[in-house]
Order: C-alpha cells, then sequence, then structure tokens
C-alpha cells in the first residue's frame, strides 16, 4: 500500500498536535497503552486530556506546549495509508518546517477561528513556502470552532481571506479545500459534525482520502544518481537513484566530470543486483576507477546528461539578510557563492517590489557559485533543484532553481 505523505502547517497554537492525535484515536491507529499514557501525562499537568500528548516525545515539549521537532505518525483510513510530518509553527525552527514541508504530497494548514488568533503572518508565510518548495494541494482546516459558537460567518471569512491569498501566490482553486473542524472535540474529523450543519462539504479524512487518489508529483524518467563518495578500499560509488532506473552493463557519465564508465555490477544492501530504481542506495563498480572525489557528483545516462554551470536563476527564502560570506549547501557540498538579488517579494500578502531584502521574505535573484555543478530545476528535480543558504556558518535561508 503507497503511503500518502502530509505536512501539517500553521501557528503553534492553533492545534497541529491535537488535530494528528485524535485522528490516530479517530482510525483506531494508535495503541491504549500510548492513549493511557497520554492521559495519564495530561492528569499529571491538571489538565484534561490531550490528544497532542500521543504525540509528544519529550517531557519538555509537554510543559512547555511546544513540539521541537518533526514529528511523524501514520494512520490507516479505508484503503488509504497517511504518513503526516508535524512540524514546528514558531519561526525559529522554520530550518525544520522546510525538511518535513519538502517531501509531503500535500498539506494541511491549520488556522484557529478564535479572533484573538485567526491567520497570523507566519500563517501565510507557511503557504508561501509550500507553494515554493512544490506542494501543489492545500486543505486549510479551520481549528477551535467550537470555541467561537461554531459561527458560520466567521469561518467564510477566513475561508475567504485564504482564498485570496493562495490565489495569488500560484495555486489553483480546484487544489484548495477549506474544512471547519474542532480538532479536540473530533468534529468534522471522520464524519459531518452536528454542530456545524451549515457545511456541506466533506469531512477531513474524506477529503484527504480524495486527495490521495489523484495525482501527485513523481520523480520522473531520466536517470539521476547522486554520487555520495566512494566506499574505502573496494574501488565501489556510493549513492542514491533519484530517478530513473540503474541497470548493470549500461553505460553513464558521471558530473561535473565529464566520465564515461560501464556498469559492471550493482549491490543493493550488499546483495547483488541487476537494477536501482528511486529512492534505492547503491553501491555501484564500474569499469575502470572512479574518482576520489566524487560526493556531490551526478550519475546520468549519456544522451539524457545535464549541462553543468555555475550560475543559476533561483527562488530563495532568506532567515538572515545574505551578506558578503555566503555559502551553498547543494547535493552534499558546502561551496562559496554570491547573490544578486533581482525582485523581493512579501511572503505574507504576495506582493513585489525593488526593496532591500529582509529577513522572513523572499526574492528571486541571480547566484554564481565557484564552481560549476550539476543542477536542474526544481520543478524537474526536487533533489537536485533545492538548495540551503548559510552566513558565516549560520543557517541563512533555502531555496529553489527556477
Amino acid at each position: 500500500m503507497d503511503i500518502t505523505r502530509v505536512t501539517l502547517l500553521g501557528h503553534k497554537d492553533h492545534g497541529k498536535s491535537t488535530l494528528i492525535g485524535n485522528l490516530l484515536i479517530e482510525t483506531k491507529s494508535v495503541s491504549s497503552q500510548r492513549i493511557n499514557e497520554a492521559k495519564k501525562i495530561s492528569k499529571q499537568l491538571n489538565r484534561h486530556f490531550e490528544p497532542g500528548f500521543i504525540l509528544d516525545s519529550f517531557e519538555e515539549e509537554r510543559e512547555g506546549g511546544l513540539t521541537i521537532d518533526t514529528t511523524r505518525a501514520q494512520i490507516l483510513y479505508k484503503k488509504g495509508a497517511f504518513e503526516f510530518i508535524d512540524v514546528p509553527g514558531h519561526e525559529e525552527l522554520i530550518k525544520n518546517m522546510i525538511s518535513g514541508a519538502s517531501n509531503a504530497d500535500f498539506a494541511i494548514l491549520m488556522v484557529s477561528a478564535r479572533k484573538d488568533e485567526g491567520i497570523r503572518d507566519q500563517t501565510l508565510r507557511h503557504l508561501f513556502l509550500a507553494q515554493m518548495l512544490g506542494i501543489r494541494k492545500i486543505i486549510v482546516a479551520v481549528n477551535k470552532m467550537d470555541q467561537i459558537g461554531y459561527d458560520e460567518e466567521v469561518f467564510s471569512g477566513i475561508k475567504e481571506t485564504i482564498y485570496e491569498f493562495l490565489t495569488k501566490i500560484g495555486y489553483e482553486l480546484k487544489n484548495i479545500h477549506v474544512v471547519p473542524i474542532s480538532a479536540y472535540n473530533a468534529e468534522n474529523l471522520k464524519s459531518r459534525s452536528k454542530n456545524m450543519k451549515w457545511y456541506k462539504g466533506k469531512p477531513l479524512l474524506d477529503i484527504m482520502l480524495e486527495e490521495s487518489k489523484s495525482e501527485n508529483r513523481s520523480a520522473g524518467t531520466e536517470l539521476r544518481v547522486s554520487v555520495q563518495g566512494t566506499l574505502d578500499g573496494q574501488d565501489l560509488l556510493i549513492g542514491r537513484v533519484l530517478s530513473g532506473t540503474l541497470r548493470n552493463g549500461e553505460r553513464i557519465v558521471m558530473l561535473p566530470q565529464n566520465s564515461q564508465y560501464k556498469v559492471s555490477t550493482l549491490f543493493i544492501k550488499g546483495k547483488k543486483a541487476k537494477s536501482a530504481k528511486p529512492g534505492q542506495s547503491v553501491a555501484i563498480k564500474l569499469d575502470k576507477k572512479p574518482p576520489v572525489e566524487a560526493r556531490g557528483s551526478v550519475i546520468c545516462h549519456i544522451d539524457k546528461s545535464i549541462k553543468p554551470d555555475s550560475r543559476f536563476n533561483v527562488l530563495m527564502f532568506a532567515v538572515k539578510k545574505p551578506g558578503s560570506e555566503t555559502t551553498i549547501n547543494f547535493n552534499g557540498n558546502s561551496l562559496g557563492c554570491k547573490l544578486r538579488i533581482t525582485e523581493v517579494i512579501d511572503t505574507t500578502t504576495g506582493s513585489r517590489t525593488n526593496e532591500a531584502l529582509k529577513p522572513l521574505n523572499a526574492a528571486k535573484a541571480v547566484i554564481d557559485i565557484n564552481r560549476k555543478i550539476v543542477a536542474e530545476p526544481f520543478s524537474k528535480s526536487e533533489q537536485l533543484g533545492r538548495f540551503v543558504l548559510y552566513e558565516k556558518g549560520e543557517f541563512s535561508g533555502i531555496g529553489v532553481i527556477i
């Protein structure tokens, strides 16, 4: 059974962990032992039962009310299997949000319906980042409807604002769903809520099931193997197949070295194999000795290779303002680079300006790297189209090649 990956976005106080906890309970995807443990901890902290405690792994997280790192949970519903990636909502941990969101098939955005919470700047930034990272489908779960008296008018206002922003940054209406829920009371999760009879759409799990059956992002068909290094003393290349199929006996080219080889033997998990497919790690014996410095190289079929380059047009999200000591971490290598900003994008409005780039905004830019690399547009290859930026050794942003 294929597992659909779902990333959960939104502000830290809007109920993400509570939602996953109750989805686990509603679908019977969690043991009674884990539920009882969560109830015990809730009692120790003098709280009502908190379903989110099913997920949190560390005592300090529960006491502080924050989810510190990416948490994964799997549920089974009807004929669908889902892996939820619950990522931190607070801005200082946005790097973790990037690593979680970039692997998802679609996203669920949690928005609190409460007037004192509602749509925050951070909520909109998460949507911008989701779009930037190639997530084309969004389910917006308007949470805490029970705390506002199940007011349809409030829900409609949030829905209108979300629609306006999402279409402005490039989402299609057919790929947006908005559903009113109470995560804590499990309303509109598995079945329709009697308190929101005005809502005529499907409950959240059925929308998820519908999206899991639609076309998701694919790995592509052209051979791309990311080389991670060599195995000492055995002249074996170690790599991971990103797309296409690598087979015994075929001729390949390693880039940017532009060296041609014939594949002699493939090993997967220590055993000989006839071929290696996307997602598999593979050891490769070639017909001649590979280069010692192979990390970051890419293997392609000779007639479907990529032209190495050192200059690219990119879309980047800045946590810190780029300076004079910027480095790019790309496909396992850290390289010096220079950035030239061409357009700044406000990630809370989607508006574009020529003003100076400020932290937590995005920009279109031209990046010059100190040597040629093998890269492709993010729309074609996620692994070979995304990168992380550092300034004086500190994380400063992420980007995609456009």
